[in-house]
């Protein structure tokens, strides 16, 4: 893995969030959205991880960065579980490195985009044990969750903030949406917010995660 970009804030860090690309972007991919939020969470650092280049077979073999290669688009996505494992693995290192840095678990917040958001729901609620400042899933989905799923009490209580755009033709709404109720069937406090776009971030996207993460930062 490549070393994650980290933009430190003007205050001493006393907060953190980690935030993962989407398929076949980079680490630079959302840094003027870590910028335009420091604007206001001023205790904040951005960790923006990098996913190495790897062989998506749907994209015809074609190497990029990706955090897990998907075989296969229907009826579901079929996705190689070992490379998803072996991301997770990485953010939980990095969890453990902000904490180690002096940051409180409980505000260390994971988000991402679209392939990096479903890292994002695998890591905190099939890996992590342990409190998290709370999940931000951005026009994703949840390959791993399952009928099957049961979550400790700790990821309980994980918050999540789900937002997705009515008109994604990438990652269906109905993925989002398919992810956003098995949290919140089983007790989890979870968000869920659509916009009209497709698959992308809007202004009015990024300053509601501001005030969200504002929230939950006081």
């Amino acid at each position: 893995m490549t070393n994650p970009l980290i933009l430190e804030p003007v205050k001493t860090a006393d907060a953190c969030v980690i935030w993962l690309h989407g398929l076949g972007a980079d680490r630079y991919d959302f840094l003027p959205v870590a910028e335009a939020l420091q604007e206001s969470l001023l205790s904040t650092r951005f960790v923006l991880p990098q996913a190495p280049s790897r062989a998506v077979t749907i994209n015809g073999g074609y190497e990029m960065p990706s955090w897990y290669d998907i075989l296969a688009m229907s009826p579901a996505r079929a996705i190689n579980r070992e490379q998803l494992e072996e991301s997770a693995n990485w953010i939980i290192e990095l969890i453990e490195s902000q904490k180690a840095s002096g940051i409180d678990a409980s505000r260390i917040f994971l988000a991402g985009f679209s392939q990096g958001g479903a890292v994002v729901f695998h890591t905190a609620f099939l890996k992590w044990q342990g409190p998290l400042g709370g999940v931000v899933a951005l026009s994703t989905y949840a390959p791993t969750f399952s009928d099957e799923l049961e979550l400790s009490a700790s990821q309980q209580r994980i918050p999540v903030l789900s937002m997705h755009g009515q008109y994604d033709d990438v990652v269906q709404n109905s993925m989002g949406r398919s992810a956003y109720e098995h949290l919140k069937h089983r007790g989890v406090t979870v968000t869920w917010q659509e916009y009209p776009m497709g698959h992308e971030v809007l202004p009015e996207e990024i300053r509601d995660i501001g005030t969200w993460l504002s929230e939950r930062l006081r």
